[in-house]
């Protein structure tokens, strides 16, 4: 059966059960994601103007770091908060603070993808730093520098040891990261952390 009688055939299952309120283009992939706000955001060539700071904070506050596979919900807005309050107690620019913050803005269109996973797909590496440098040119004015990148990598390096000692009671091999803030991996409502991720977004968003 090629595609298009499979599709009439799925289409036609459909209006015999009753949901005769699916269309054959319902069927066929989008080449957008309609966003939280209710934009329409093509991933894979992304525009600033459907940029939303509200769509990045929802949905970064409901993915689950490691791809859920961790002892309890740990969300990647709330790895980005503490990166970003990590970034301050390190005396770090306001530039680079609201940078750890949208570090990871990217997966609220592109979802967490695995580091393990994500080395062998150079296509999607790519797509992914067009979409940060689209998404840090449109709230710091420009693409992070080298130092900037080291810096944040620095940061989210130091996160993920505790992330997966105390997520996945894991040790890493290199010796324990000195961190300047208290972390907490008590389970919070979604609500909170997106909220907080907004309050941080506002306070340092000039």
């Amino acid at each position: 059966m090629d595609k298009e009688n499979k599709v009439d055939f799925i289409c036609f299952c459909y209006i015999i059960s009753g949901n005769n309120y699916f269309r054959q283009d319902d069927f066929y992939m989008a080449d957008y994601i309609t966003t939280y706000t209710g934009d329409h955001f093509d991933p894979t060539l992304p525009e600033a103007e459907h940029l939303h700071i509200e769509d990045i904070a929802h949905a970064l506050s409901l993915i689950c770091r490691g791809n859920g596979h961790v002892k309890t919900f740990f969300s990647v807005g709330s790895h980005c908060i503490n990166c970003a309050k990590e970034a301050a107690a390190r005396g770090y620019s306001d530039r680079l603070v609201l940078a750890c913050l949208l570090h990871d803005a990217s997966e609220a269109y592109l979802s967490d993808v695995p580091r393990p996973f994500k080395k062998h797909l150079p296509a999607y590496k790519d797509l992914e730093q067009n979409l940060l440098n689209v998404i840090y040119t449109k709230y710091l004015g420009s693409p992070l520098t080298e130092e900037e990148e080291r810096r944040i990598k620095c940061i989210d390096d130091d996160m993920l040891y505790f992330d997966l000692l105390t997520l996945l009671n894991e040790p890493s091999d290199r010796p324990e990261p000195e961190l300047h803030i208290n972390l907490s991996y008590e389970v919070r409502s979604f609500e909170d952390v997106e909220q907080e991720y907004l309050h941080l977004f506002h306070m340092l968003y000039k």
